[in-house]
């Protein structure tokens, strides 16, 4: 998030320059225009406490942060992991706190960096434990090696862009020639456009409004976001991370009618090509009086439905993305993994949306139970 120059903007030194040169053109006939005022400085966004009882970034802040930088990586053989973990959260703690010299002086503002651990070695930690499994492969991928999978997650999120590179910069620094990193991948959203009640979401690449469907309310939250056990995990969540290259040429040719054909939804309000409100379920059986679907067959809204896939819900906090390609790096949370498997195992079979999208990127990591002073990062699941 740029900052506020000090000096007045160029708007402002033209509005005053107009009014000088009204006040000359009129002298002895009006009283001289007053002078524009100083813009005032924004805001600084509010500090996200790193501590309790789930980490930051997955909830809180809400809206999101504008900025994102992922980073996954790959621990090193015979690598402590429950060691890295405890200094990594450490180093949260000083670089949110504003106290640790490796953010050149930058304000940390409203920055959050949430860890996740890759199924290797969640499976090291315990077999049985939720985040052991690793992401099956699906259509439309064309993904190297080196960006299928990974050991580690570190999702840096901020107001102010430069604070991305530089927090990641002191994590990796941190954790030295203990881990390798495999990729990396920045984005930015947009403001959130309220929808309804309680309910809002950013706008995509494509133009549409994206996640209004999710978990929205704490009692949600519990019951489709965080994982309630086994007590060496209870409080984390289950991330899918995802990078898709989007067809914007093509999509883009499209007509917005046929558009709003690929999502269910209407462009502008999000509004289910169903009727009633964004924030409602599509009515899938609504037909016109012809007998045609409102919302296609193979509409997005409708292949993805969680009701229709029997799944749960998944928090999507994605960001759209510029380079290498422009596209969304897909953000999902969920306390099955399933719910994210199954969803789009419905959606390879016949999903519109899917035909514009390539995914170049693809990872599932157990996002680590909250932590504190007393009880450091990962140390319930890594004894």
């Amino acid at each position: 998030m740029s900052r506020a120059e000090s000096r007045p903007s160029r708007r402002a030194f033209i509005g005053a320059t107009g009014a000088v040169a009204a006040t000359g053109i009129t002298a002895g006939c009006e009283s001289p225009a007053p002078r524009p005022s100083r813009p005032s400085s924004p805001k600084s966004p509010t500090r996200v406490a790193p501590t309790g009882r789930h980490q930051a970034g997955i909830t809180l802040p809400q809206p999101a942060q504008p900025n994102l930088l992922a980073v996954v990586a790959d621990l090193c053989d015979a690598v402590a992991v429950g060691p890295l973990l405890a200094e990594l959260g450490q180093a949260v703690h000083t670089l949110t706190a504003g106290t640790d010299p490796r953010l050149l002086g930058l304000p940390p503002g409203d920055l959050t960096v949430t860890i996740g651990v890759g199924p290797r070695l969640v499976r090291m930690a315990d077999p049985s434990l939720p985040g052991a499994a690793d992401l099956p492969h699906f259509s439309r991928e064309r993904i190297a090696p080196q960006a299928r999978g990974g050991d580690l997650l570190l999702q840096i999120c901020a107001g102010d862009p430069l604070l991305l590179p530089v927090v990641a910069s002191a994590l990796l620094e941190q954790a030295g020639h203990r881990i390798r990193e495999r990729w990396r991948q920045s984005g930015r959203r947009g403001p959130d456009i309220p929808v309804d009640k309680g309910i809002s979401a950013p706008r995509n690449l494509l133009g549409f409004i994206d996640g209004i469907v999710g978990p929205h309310t704490t009692a949600e939250h519990r019951r489709h976001l965080w994982l309630a056990g086994p007590a060496s995990v209870g409080g984390g969540t289950i991330a899918v991370v995802r990078r898709m290259e989007l067809d914007l040429p093509r999509f883009t040719a499209l007509s917005v009618a046929d558009q709003e054909a690929v999502f269910g939804r209407r462009r502008a309000t999000g509004v289910p090509l169903s009727g009633g409100t964004a924030a409602w379920d599509p009515d899938l059986g609504a037909k016109t009086p012809d007998g045609r679907y409102l919302v296609p067959a193979d509409a997005h809204v409708r292949r993805a439905s969680p009701h229709v896939a029997g799944v749960g819900l998944m928090l999507r906090r994605s960001y759209s993305t510029d380079a290498p390609h422009p596209g969304l790096l897909f953000i999902s949370f969920q306390n099955d993994l399933r719910t994210f498997t199954n969803t789009l195992a419905r959606m390879d079979d016949s999903d519109a949306l899917l035909g514009f999208t390539t995914t170049t990127a693809s990872a599932t990591f157990l996002i680590l139970p909250g932590f504190d002073r007393q009880h450091p990062l990962g140390a319930k699941t890594f004894h």
